[in-house]
């Protein structure tokens, strides 16, 4: 079981805290009463969902010892018009560089990742499609 705790802290601001004792300021966006004082959950779910397949990627990556230098995911994420404004497309370029660096594997350890390994894409799934694309020292393509 995960569990956590969100506290009012001020205006729309909340502090998020986990089990593990790690805080998170979380704010609306102004335009709908916040003042910016923290992520808008919808961005800390984007971040999540990074972290989780960055962790998947790095780990398999040093286990096949893919020789990377540099390592970096960017994300965007399209959502519903209508209540509740779910994630509809998200998108992630990983970007990995180094000398040595072989895209056979750098792809393996990201479709594993997406196909078997994290669970926030598997949650994210359930409404988003996933556009996935692969950079390798410059070299980009879809997977």
């Amino acid at each position: 079981m995960i569990t956590g705790s969100v506290t009012w802290t001020e205006g729309m601001a909340v502090l998020g805290r986990s089990a593990s004792g790690h805080a998170v300021q979380m704010d609306a966006a102004p335009a709908v009463g916040g003042s910016g004082k923290g992520a808008t959950p919808k961005e800390l779910t984007l971040l999540s969902l990074g972290g989780c397949t960055a962790l998947d990627v790095l780990s398999i990556l040093r286990k096949m010892q893919v020789p990377f230098e540099r390592f970096h995911i960017d994300l965007e994420a399209d959502t519903a018009d209508a209540h509740p404004t779910v994630f509809t497309e998200v998108r992630l370029v990983y970007h990995t560089e180094g000398p040595g660096v072989e895209r056979e594997k750098v792809d393996r350890a990201i479709r594993l990742s997406q196909d078997k390994y994290c669970g926030v894409t598997h949650m994210i799934n359930k409404t988003a499609r996933m556009v996935v694309i692969s950079e390798v020292n410059g070299d980009r393509q879809e997977i």
